[in-house]
């Protein structure tokens, strides 16, 4: 089974501009952990996880500086700038190896450059426990 057969297409993105409330806010609508940074050209340039938010709130002297967090830093500030690439025809055991070497959640799904989808643990176990995969 190849990447392109499980992956999600679905992706909720944000821009590097975006504050980090705003990038709270998608996360939560969205019940996910992570986002995408995309520029306006389609590019993923970086992602950003609820990880790397927390860990900056941890570094907050005091509520001021958590407000100053949300409202004045922006996605760019804080995401991951290297995000983990896998390409459409991947098998589905290459990409769980990737994700448990790298240590990640999620490979974002990419096609010429192009974010096309996502396929994160929770796809693989949902695979696992519907088909056997």
């Amino acid at each position: 089974m190849k990447v392109a057969e499980l992956m999600r297409t679905d992706v909720k993105t944000i821009p590097p501009d975006a504050t980090i409330a705003e990038a709270v806010e998608a996360l939560a609508d969205a019940h996910i952990s992570g986002l995408p940074v995309v520029d306006k050209h389609g590019r993923i340039r970086g992602v950003l996880t609820s990880t790397d938010i927390l860990e900056a709130e941890a570094e907050a002297s005091g509520a001021a500086d958590r407000e100053r967090l949300f409202v004045n830093t922006t996605v760019a500030e804080l995401m991951t700038p290297t995000p983990r690439m896998i390409s459409l025809d991947t098998e589905i055991r290459e990409a769980a190896q990737q994700m448990l070497y790298l240590d990640v959640h999620r490979l974002f799904v990419e096609d010429g450059g192009r974010l096309v989808g996502v396929l994160s643990q929770s796809d693989l176990v949902r695979a696992l426990a519907t088909t056997g995969v």
